[in-house]
């Protein structure tokens, strides 16, 4: 089998710069493809992928219109040539066997543990090719500052709820949770499956769109496994003010994504919505991110 590493980027060559280092060291290097998506030009980005393109023979840079990560990954896709594609970011830097971890997963013990899906069984037989997606690992990357609010993020998650499956360690999520932990920053499914569900382009606002992703997935009877040791560091700071942005940012996109999916839910009403508001009145970590995702729930999105 073989990978192509998907990597959305938007005017972070320094950091790119690192990530791809982490792919260079990868040790199935031999059966990686590595597509790099540039949301808008970047002089600095263009400069990296000229001084990369010597140093690895399989890399493609794609430079496309300002536009959302969910876009940047469907033509990244649409540019995949290998068996499987990973979806990371350009601040996810890869373990050296993280890349082989997810192969092994998809060639060995997936075939082995995935049951017959209505997905499956319109594809034929799953015996010569994977038909699931894999979740690996992330956490921060020790070399930052951890802040406060980084450690909450992780321990609570309310950024990634990796706390909530571990029970699921090696093992397939329950159809009814999967989406919610469809994380685009570190997760392979074969590239035929990514052709047939790209992600919606219609959607304007940062959040959900690999939510909404993973809903259809499960609908179509395509499996989540969780493969913990597939690990990788996520290098990005954040503050308190960063976080508090972020999910006012959530908040409002919660309101464009429900208005076009309205299964999603995303939005707290009734008695979620009381207990937000409760939670918003304490002074608290939970308080005060409760409030900042109310507040955008609130915020008209023309106002934005």
């Amino acid at each position: 089998m073989t990978l192509s590493l998907i990597i959305p980027t938007h005017r972070r060559a320094d950091i790119l710069k690192e990530c791809l280092s982490r792919i260079a060291r990868q040790t199935i290097g031999d059966q990686l493809e590595v597509i790099v998506v540039s949301d808008g030009q970047d002089e600095e980005t263009v400069k990296l992928f000229e001084d990369t393109r010597s140093k690895t023979q399989d890399t493609k840079f794609l430079e496309i219109p300002p536009c959302h990560q969910g876009v940047a990954r469907n033509r990244g896709v649409q540019a995949a040539t290998a068996d499987l594609c990973l979806f990371i970011g350009d601040d996810i830097f890869l373990e050296p066997d993280a890349c082989e971890k997810h192969l092994r997963c998809h060639g060995e013990r997936c075939r082995t543990m995935a049951t017959k899906s209505p997905f499956d069984r319109a594809q034929g037989d799953i015996r010569t090719q994977s038909t699931i997606a894999v979740l690996g690992h992330t956490t921060w990357d020790p070399a930052l500052e951890i802040t406060k609010v980084m450690l909450w993020l992780e321990r609570s998650g309310w950024q990634f709820g990796y706390p909530m499956i571990e029970r699921y360690a090696h093992r397939f999520l329950p159809s009814t949770i999967q989406r919610r932990f469809t994380y685009t920053s570190h997760l392979s499914l074969p590239t035929a499956i990514a052709k047939q569900f790209p992600f919606r382009e219609d959607v304007s606002l940062y959040g959900w769109e690999d939510i909404e992703w993973g809903l259809r997935l499960a609908k179509a009877g395509i499996r989540l496994f969780y493969e913990p040791d597939a690990k990788t560091l996520h290098h990005h700071p954040m503050t308190l003010k960063d976080s508090l942005k972020r999910m006012e940012t959530l908040g409002r996109s919660a309101v464009e994504i429900e208005k076009l999916v309205s299964e999603l839910n995303v939005v707290p009403k009734g008695w979620k919505r009381i207990a937000y508001a409760l939670a918003s009145k304490l002074p608290t970590m939970r308080g005060k991110h409760a409030r900042a995702f109310l507040r955008g729930t609130e915020r008209p999105l023309e106002l934005v």
